[in-house]
Protein backbone atom coordinates (compact mmCIF):
# COMPACT_ATOMS: atom_id res chain seq x y z
CA UNK A 1 0.00 0.00 0.00
CA UNK A 2 1.38 3.58 -1.09
CA UNK A 3 1.62 6.43 1.48
CA UNK A 4 0.79 9.97 0.88
CA UNK A 5 3.38 10.66 3.56
CA UNK A 6 7.15 10.27 3.06
CA UNK A 7 8.67 8.76 5.93
CA UNK A 8 12.51 9.20 5.66
CA UNK A 9 15.73 10.24 7.84
CA UNK A 10 15.94 13.30 8.97
CA UNK A 11 17.33 15.94 6.45
CA UNK A 12 19.15 19.51 6.56
CA UNK A 13 16.79 20.67 3.85
CA UNK A 14 13.85 20.72 6.62
CA UNK A 15 14.88 24.03 8.58
CA UNK A 16 15.20 25.71 4.84
CA UNK A 17 12.08 24.60 3.72
CA UNK A 18 10.66 25.50 6.97
CA UNK A 19 12.26 29.45 6.41
CA UNK A 20 10.68 29.41 2.76
CA UNK A 21 7.45 28.49 3.84
CA UNK A 22 7.82 31.07 6.86
CA UNK A 23 8.60 33.97 4.56
CA UNK A 24 5.75 33.63 2.68
CA UNK A 25 3.51 33.28 5.69
CA UNK A 26 5.05 36.63 6.98
CA UNK A 27 3.65 38.03 3.24
CA UNK A 28 0.46 37.28 3.76
CA UNK A 29 -0.20 38.02 7.01
CA UNK A 30 2.47 41.31 7.57
CA UNK A 31 2.15 42.88 10.91
CA UNK A 32 -0.28 39.93 12.47
CA UNK A 33 2.49 37.46 13.02
CA UNK A 34 4.39 37.58 16.16
CA UNK A 35 6.27 34.77 15.30
CA UNK A 36 6.33 31.64 13.50
CA UNK A 37 7.73 28.59 15.15
CA UNK A 38 9.23 24.91 13.16
CA UNK A 39 7.31 22.51 15.50
CA UNK A 40 6.69 19.00 14.54
CA UNK A 41 9.19 16.33 14.07
CA UNK A 42 11.39 17.89 11.09
CA UNK A 43 12.18 21.12 13.61
CA UNK A 44 14.23 18.32 15.76
CA UNK A 45 18.00 16.90 14.04
CA UNK A 46 18.67 14.15 14.24
CA UNK A 47 15.08 12.82 13.94
CA UNK A 48 13.40 10.62 11.47
CA UNK A 49 9.92 11.93 10.26
CA UNK A 50 7.34 12.16 8.14
CA UNK A 51 8.80 14.46 5.61
CA UNK A 52 6.10 17.35 6.95
CA UNK A 53 7.09 20.83 7.43
CA UNK A 54 5.01 22.11 10.48
CA UNK A 55 4.66 25.89 10.98
CA UNK A 56 2.85 27.43 14.03
CA UNK A 57 2.34 30.99 13.51
CA UNK A 58 1.24 33.21 16.31
CA UNK A 59 -0.98 36.03 15.43
CA UNK A 60 -1.98 38.79 17.01
CA UNK A 61 -5.99 38.22 16.78
CA UNK A 62 -6.98 34.60 15.53
CA UNK A 63 -9.49 36.38 13.56
CA UNK A 64 -6.58 37.74 11.15
CA UNK A 65 -6.43 33.34 10.00
CA UNK A 66 -9.90 33.52 8.98
CA UNK A 67 -10.23 36.79 7.17
CA UNK A 68 -6.99 35.11 5.00
CA UNK A 69 -8.47 32.08 4.64
CA UNK A 70 -9.50 32.49 0.80
CA UNK A 71 -6.24 33.95 -0.27
CA UNK A 72 -4.44 30.71 1.68
CA UNK A 73 -6.85 28.71 -0.54
CA UNK A 74 -5.97 30.35 -3.38
CA UNK A 75 -2.18 29.86 -2.37
CA UNK A 76 -2.41 26.07 -2.47
CA UNK A 77 -3.21 25.27 1.30
CA UNK A 78 -6.10 23.43 2.50
CA UNK A 79 -8.48 25.42 5.39
CA UNK A 80 -9.26 22.62 8.42
CA UNK A 81 -10.93 25.01 10.88
CA UNK A 82 -9.22 24.18 13.83
CA UNK A 83 -9.21 20.39 13.65
CA UNK A 84 -9.90 19.17 17.18
CA UNK A 85 -7.80 22.03 18.46
CA UNK A 86 -9.68 24.87 20.19
CA UNK A 87 -8.61 28.73 19.11
CA UNK A 88 -6.06 26.85 16.02
CA UNK A 89 -6.58 27.39 12.37
CA UNK A 90 -5.33 24.09 10.70
CA UNK A 91 -4.27 24.78 6.77
CA UNK A 92 -2.11 22.22 4.85
CA UNK A 93 -0.12 21.93 1.79
CA UNK A 94 0.50 19.34 -1.01
CA UNK A 95 2.56 18.69 -3.79
CA UNK A 96 2.19 15.88 -6.16
CA UNK A 97 -0.32 14.01 -4.01
CA UNK A 98 1.87 14.43 -0.68
CA UNK A 99 1.77 16.27 2.15
CA UNK A 100 4.39 19.07 2.23
CA UNK A 101 3.25 21.27 5.08
CA UNK A 102 0.94 21.54 8.63
CA UNK A 103 0.39 25.26 9.56
CA UNK A 104 -1.46 25.35 12.93
CA UNK A 105 -1.75 29.12 13.13
CA UNK A 106 -2.32 30.52 17.47
CA UNK A 107 -3.66 33.65 18.69
CA UNK A 108 -1.05 34.93 20.79
CA UNK A 109 -1.73 33.59 24.46
CA UNK A 110 -2.63 30.01 23.19
CA UNK A 111 -1.75 27.69 25.65
CA UNK A 112 -1.30 25.12 23.00
CA UNK A 113 1.64 27.31 21.89
CA UNK A 114 3.59 26.43 24.86
CA UNK A 115 2.84 22.92 24.54
CA UNK A 116 4.46 22.48 20.79
CA UNK A 117 7.28 24.75 21.59
CA UNK A 118 8.46 23.21 24.50
CA UNK A 119 7.83 19.67 23.65
CA UNK A 120 9.91 20.04 20.20
CA UNK A 121 12.73 21.96 22.04
CA UNK A 122 12.81 19.16 24.99
CA UNK A 123 13.56 16.51 22.35
CA UNK A 124 16.41 18.58 20.85
CA UNK A 125 18.32 18.28 23.83
CA UNK A 126 16.94 15.09 25.45
CA UNK A 127 18.76 12.33 23.05
CA UNK A 128 16.96 9.20 25.23
CA UNK A 129 13.89 10.75 24.92
CA UNK A 130 14.23 11.51 21.38
CA UNK A 131 15.81 8.13 20.34
CA UNK A 132 12.48 6.24 22.18
CA UNK A 133 10.27 8.64 20.25
CA UNK A 134 11.93 8.07 16.84
CA UNK A 135 11.86 4.04 17.70
CA UNK A 136 8.27 4.21 17.95
CA UNK A 137 7.31 6.64 15.00
CA UNK A 138 9.41 4.16 13.23
CA UNK A 139 7.53 1.65 14.21
CA UNK A 140 4.10 2.89 13.92
CA UNK A 141 5.09 3.92 10.29
CA UNK A 142 5.90 0.65 9.31
CA UNK A 143 2.30 -0.94 10.97
CA UNK A 144 0.57 2.01 9.28
CA UNK A 145 1.88 3.17 6.33
CA UNK A 146 -0.78 4.56 4.76
CA UNK A 147 -3.27 4.94 7.35
CA UNK A 148 -2.01 8.19 9.09
CA UNK A 149 -5.13 8.42 12.06
CA UNK A 150 -3.65 5.14 12.81
CA UNK A 151 0.05 6.68 13.36
CA UNK A 152 -1.01 9.60 14.96
CA UNK A 153 -2.79 7.63 17.72
CA UNK A 154 0.11 4.98 18.60
CA UNK A 155 1.86 8.28 19.24
CA UNK A 156 -0.82 10.18 21.56
CA UNK A 157 0.71 8.11 24.72
CA UNK A 158 3.78 9.15 24.44
CA UNK A 159 3.46 12.53 23.80
CA UNK A 160 0.52 12.82 26.35
CA UNK A 161 3.37 11.66 29.14
CA UNK A 162 6.05 13.38 27.91
CA UNK A 163 4.37 17.01 27.30
CA UNK A 164 4.15 17.91 31.50
CA UNK A 165 8.38 16.60 31.50
CA UNK A 166 8.71 19.17 28.34
CA UNK A 167 6.76 22.19 29.62
CA UNK A 168 8.52 22.03 33.02
CA UNK A 169 11.86 21.95 31.46
CA UNK A 170 10.88 24.62 29.38
CA UNK A 171 9.10 27.06 31.46
CA UNK A 172 12.97 26.08 33.37
CA UNK A 173 14.74 26.90 30.82
CA UNK A 174 13.28 30.37 30.02
CA UNK A 175 13.46 31.31 33.96
CA UNK A 176 17.35 30.75 33.73
CA UNK A 177 17.74 32.46 30.66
Amino acid sequence: MTSLYNFCEYSPDWPREFDREAARLRGYFHDEIIDIHHVGSTSIPGLAAKAIIDLLPVVKNIEAADKLTPQLEKEGYRAWGEYGLSGRRFFTKDRNGYRTHNIHIYGDGNPDILRHVAFCAYLRVHEDDRREYEALKRALFAKYPADIDRYTDGKTEFITHLEPVAIDWYKQQKSTS
